[in-house]
């Protein structure tokens, strides 16, 4: 293996919660695109069993039990500050408290990512004199770039030499070389030179990709930067100063990864090498155990573990997710609370298809805009039907069944519908990255000057719903009219000073991505922050003046003119797959007591027991309460050690002596013993909590102790 599975999980996880678009410009992303790929706020470790100053809650984070002393976890409570802050107690090294910065609040850093690219590609090309240089942009916990490997021949032989495969070995040699070279405090320059020159000098090297990259710079001059006179790249900067300043120590390279040249497979396979960069030794090592703790919470690895879910990659295919009997408890208890949330909200339920007639895709526009990431088509009866890879569509359809009035509308439409999407095999993660999926989706169509109040109540939902499942805090962007778009100038404006209005009514802090909005309408993105401050993209609202001029939609006005409603596209979870996987990472399985496939286990200790505790648990079903009988063919000490790796919220171990008594002793995973409770009062306690969605934390009879000597 070239690096270690926890590196790789934690890489690919930085790529997928990255939600927009890298674009290349010479070497790197504009500043621009690069503030809208990274908007965290710095992450700050401290040596703590939970959240610091956090109110406790049914969702805390099971670290308390998990940590000792000597472990540190992420928190995001910490306000954004220019330079990292650094506390050391003596003689102990690991009581060092860090606040990590990021790209977004710390240029230095930035520069030093950027830098110690440039310095890594010079590297692999000092060691390798065959590699290819491609892009090696900055990301959010450093760098890094891709390069082409061709076939060479033997200069004695003349045989051919297939193309290097990178090792852990090469990694090892690449980063001495870079500490060569930072040692050697080369000057970083910058030069500008014509069009004409720079596609000369890449001739004269014979850097294939940097030609292809030349040609999609369309501003002049043309940059270049300089390591001292040893080497040069196409590149915007910004660059320290020299390779003396670059931390040697703060520098890892840490993976290699496959990547196809522009993200086309059938463009030249490339070999990426992920480094992690940052400004101090200290940093490094804390950004490290953060990627520990990343790689417990793996909702891959516990999904696996808790009999979650499966995919079954080789006998039903990639991408498809499979839910087991307690994942699909859980499930049901998320989808229950969706839809009550929203019937109380004054949404309707619908449903709709999952194939449709091609033609429905065309009129929609998804066959001409969406289609890479469509299926294939099926006949059905000379006809040509289509896998939904959106819900809109049909609910359009929905609408225009009949004329509406103004007095109608606003109509919500809410739906749990599954839709299909081609993704390649090599971007499929998890439930992150799936080819079928269950989208909480809802349209509303309504009149211009009800479009705020629609917004906000959009947003109230959102809220509740989301802190439901201990998401409390949000990164907001409101996002604008693109260069390219449909729709008048006037009601542009009027629904982004609509989307605006209803953030400012709730009084949430909110960052404009200028010319950020889809094509057909502006947008609101939501991202969620989980219990070691990982920034996850889930809810949106978007406006849209497109799909209702497709399908004609209209409604009669007040003054009976024919007039367009305003269709709003929103989602608070985006899928209930991905959901599942961020829950599952924030709570690192530990699910609070109202979502617990489990919530308590029985464990009986003589077969007469065991019939006691199955009545028990018929009583608990009726309640709604989900309750397990353990067999009861292990060790009394094997059955409390399964319920505790099962992460059962709540267990109690079951004899003569609580069936003479009709009671239970209840042991919590979180709190420990809580006492010896009558079982009807045991059973009612459960149902509050399940009901309110808290732990229970109420104290039964304690047993008397012998304390005599």
């Amino acid at each position: 293996m070239v690096a270690t599975i926890s590196l790789l999980m934690a890489n690919t996880l930085f790529s997928i919660m990255a939600t927009s678009t890298r674009r290349v410009v010479g070497f790197c992303p504009s500043r621009r695109i690069q503030n809208l790929v990274s908007r965290r706020a710095p992450i700050n470790l401290l040596r703590s069993a939970a959240f610091v100053n956090h109110p406790a809650s049914s969702f805390e984070s099971p670290l308390s039990s998990s940590l000792t002393t000597r472990r540190w976890m992420a928190t995001v409570e910490a306000p954004a500050t220019d330079d990292a802050q650094i506390e050391e107690e003596e003689d102990d090294d690991d009581k060092i408290v860090v606040q990590l910065p990021t790209n977004d609040n710390d240029e230095e850093l930035l520069k030093i990512r950027h830098s110690s690219a440039h310095v890594m590609a010079m590297a692999v090309q000092q060691v390798f004199p065959e590699a290819q240089v491609t892009i090696g942009p900055w990301i959010d916990n450093g760098f890094y770039y891709d390069f082409y490997f061709p076939e060479t021949k033997d200069p004695e032989t003349g045989e051919t030499i297939e193309s290097r495969k990178l090792t852990d070995q090469d990694l090892k040699t690449i980063k001495k070389s870079m500490d060569k070279i930072i040692s050697k405090n080369f000057p970083i320059t910058r030069e500008e030179v014509t069009r004409e020159e720079a596609e000369r000098r890449i001739k004269e090297i014979q850097e294939p990709f940097k030609l292809e990259i030349l040609e999609s710079i369309k501003t002049e001059p043309i940059t270049i930067y300089h390591i001292g006179d040893e080497w040069w790249d196409l590149c915007a900067g910004p660059h320290v100063e020299s390779t003396g300043s670059l931390p040697k120590k703060a520098i890892e390279l840490q993976s290699v990864a496959g990547a196809y040249w522009r993200g086309d497979e059938k463009r030249e396979m490339l070999q990426r090498i992920y480094a992690a960069a940052w400004k101090s030794p200290q940093q490094l090592k804390q950004y490290k155990l953060f990627l520990e703790e990343a790689k417990k919470r793996d909702h891959r690895v516990l999904g696996q573990k808790l009999d979650l879910f499966s995919i079954q990659q080789e006998d039903a295919g990639g991408g498809l997710v499979f839910w087991h009997p307690k994942g699909s408890k859980v499930r049901r208890m998320i989808e229950d609370f969706w839809k009550d949330e929203h019937v109380s909200q004054g949404y309707d339920m619908v449903y709709s298809p999952h194939i449709a007639n091609l033609n429905l895709w065309k009129t929609s526009g998804h066959y001409d805009f969406y289609r890479a990431d469509m299926f294939d088509q099926m006949k059905v009866e000379d006809e040509q039907y289509q896998l939904k890879p959106m819900n809109c569509p049909f609910h359009c359809l929905m609408y225009k069944d009949e004329l509406r009035s103004y007095r109608d509308l606003p109509f919500r439409w809410a739906e749990l519908g599954t839709v299909y999407r081609y993704e390649r095999s090599g971007t499929l993660h998890g439930l992150m990255r799936v080819r079928g999926f269950t989208q909480d989706d809802a349209h509303i169509f309504c009149l211009p000057e009800q479009l705020q109040d629609e917004i906000v109540g959009v947003l109230d939902l959102t809220e509740t719903i989301l802190s439901r499942f201990g998401f409390n805090r949000y990164d907001i962007m409101l996002s604008t009219r693109p260069e390219k778009s449909v729709g008048g100038d006037e009601i542009w404006e009027a629904a982004t000073a609509a989307l605006q209005g209803a953030l400012q009514a709730k009084g949430w802090e909110y960052e404009i991505d200028e010319g950020g909005g889809a094509f057909y309408g502006p947008k609101i993105d939501l991202k969620i922050r989980d219990a070691i401050g990982r920034q996850w993209q889930c809810s949106t609202v978007q406006c849209d003046f497109n799909l209702p001029e497709r399908f004609g939609l209209e409604y009669v006005s007040a003054e009976g003119s024919r007039e367009r409603p305003i269709m709003v596209h929103r989602a608070i979870f985006g899928s209930i797959e991905r959901f599942f996987g961020i829950l599952i990472e924030n709570c690192a399985g530990d699910f609070p007591f109202w979502l617990a496939p489990t919530q308590l286990k029985l464990l009986p200790v003589t077969d007469a027991a065991r019939d006691f505790c199955l009545d028990i648990a018929k009583r608990a079903n009726k309640k709604g309460l989900r309750v397990e009988v353990d067999r009861g063919n292990e060790r009394l000490a094997k059955q409390i050690r399964n319920a505790e790796q099962a992460r059962i919220p709540i267990m109690a171990v079951v004899g003569a002596q609580e069936m003479e008594q009709n009671t239970l002793a209840i042991r919590s995973r979180k709190l420990g013993d809580l006492g010896s409770f009558g079982v009807d009062e045991l059973l009612d306690e459960l149902e509050r909590c399940a009901e309110d969605a808290i732990e229970m934390t109420k104290m039964g009879k304690q047993e008397q102790k012998n304390t005599d000597s």
